[in-house]
């Protein structure tokens, strides 16, 4: 005999036989769930799905037909009637186990109403019940825990057990009923944690490539910043010295050959530079890779010194104590600046003269400021065209330092370039 939750005490009561329960739950665990619904109308069982669904079938449809034997079987055994009901109910419970994956609470609902007289249908009703608790929170999982509270009900007045008191057989059936609910929520709680897991690995392995590909997009712009620094240099001088061989062809052989001379080793120069920029683009992912040395403010003469062969004339104001006190990220910016101002005014103002004032100490802050006036007359010969993005490379690098850089025209009518960067004081030891 069977109830909605399990069977009778007797010897075919699904409480006699406890050993069957975890099993049962185990082999629908094993079950894949593909989210809240089981299945839907037009979606195949796979191969997993069918070993499982004709393994329940197979075990409900045996242990039944055990049960029901032993029920024919006892002493006083039921009419032959009610086994033969019992027999077809059960069989068709057993049956109704292929429709759970697709509407398992109208199954599990059908399932109590056969085992309120089948005894042969207990573990059909323990599927149905597990697999609403599986499959669906909520209401649904009251609504059928309700259905076979009152299907126990209905299966205790039809067919009382003479062998356990009606409050024992009552409370054991209950406490079944209630472990196979607990056992489905567990396994849906399981289910949705790794689901959940799942999708975070999913979302943590997308936000990793998105900041491998934000590295790999600052790395490229840094590497472009520092090759529009460094052969801006070198072609403007470049360009200033074949102008000069072009504009005076009538000039001594000998300027015309240290004219020659300074392109050939600006151009060596612009070469070297540019190689030592691709290799690091190259290998700036291979492990071990060493960046080749930057400059600091202490290069700052040897660059003005450069500037100033090529022709172009140069203030220069040094009011810091020592320049290679300057931390390295302010000097390294403030060198960019003068640099990137120098190569300006060779481009966009030839012939006038720059005034570069570098000032400052430590606690106070670092100051370069580079100024020329405007050019007179037209254009040298092989003015180089400007890129519109040196200052705002140079903008972003000054920030990245903690800095701040302006620039435009003033009302004395100069250009002014003007970077402010942070030296901080050195920390007095105790």
């Amino acid at each position: 005999m069977s109830t909605a939750t399990g069977q009778a005490p007797t010897a075919p009561s699904g409480v006699d036989h406890p050993s069957l329960v975890p099993a049962l739950l185990l082999a629908d665990a094993l079950s894949p769930a593909a989210g809240p619904r089981p299945s839907r109308r037009g979606v195949r069982r796979s191969v997993r799905d069918w070993v499982v669904d004709v393994s329940l079938f197979l075990l409900a449809l045996v242990v039944g037909l055990v049960f029901l034997a032993e029920a024919s079987s006892r002493p006083d055994p039921p009419p032959d009637g009610l086994l033969f009901a019992d027999l077809v109910l059960g069989c068709l419970g057993c049956l109704l186990l292929w429709g759970r994956r697709r509407w398992p609470v109208g199954t599990a609902l059908l399932l109590a109403l056969v085992g309120t007289v089948s005894d042969m249908s207990g573990i059909a009703v323990l599927v149905g019940l597990f697999t609403v608790a599986v499959h669906r929170i909520g209401r649904p999982v009251l609504a059928v825990a309700t259905a076979n509270l009152c299907a126990l009900a209905v299966y205790v007045w039809l067919r009382p057990d003479p062998d356990l008191p009606v409050p024992v057989f009552a409370a054991l059936c209950v406490l079944v009923m209630a472990a196979v609910v607990a056992w489905g929520m567990f396994v849906r709680a399981r289910r949705q944690l790794v689901v959940s897991l799942r999708d975070r690995a999913v979302r943590t392995e997308a936000e990793q490539r998105l900041r491998v590909d934000q590295a790999r997009q600052l790395e490229r712009t840094r590497i472009a910043r520092e090759m529009h620094d460094v052969l801006a240099h070198r072609l403007s001088l470049l360009s200033m010295h074949a102008g000069a061989l072009e504009f005076r062809p009538d000039a001594p052989p000998a300027d015309v050959a240290a004219a020659a001379g300074v392109v050939r080793a600006s151009a060596r120069q612009a070469l070297e530079d540019l190689r030592e920029v691709i290799g690091v683009l190259r290998e700036s992912g291979a492990p071990g890779a060493v960046e080749p040395p930057q400059p600091a403010l202490g290069d700052l003469p040897a660059l003005v010194e450069e500037c100033r062969q090529a022709g172009l004339r140069i203030r220069v104001g040094y009011r810091v104590p020592e320049l290679a006190t300057v931390p390295p990220s302010a000097g390294r910016a403030a060198y960019r600046v003068v640099q990137e101002a120098l190569t300006n005014v060779r481009k966009h103002a030839p012939g006038t003269v720059a005034d570069v004032l570098v000032a400052g100490g430590a606690g106070t802050g670092l100051t370069v400021e580079v100024r020329n006036p405007p050019p007179v007359g037209d254009e040298a010969p092989g003015h180089l065209p400007g890129s519109g993005t040196g200052l705002v490379g140079l903008l972003e690098r000054v920030s990245l330092a903690g800095g701040t850089l302006e620039h435009g025209w003033t009302p004395e009518g100069e250009f002014r370039l003007r970077a402010v960067l942070p030296w901080p004081a050195p920390v007095a030891v105790a």
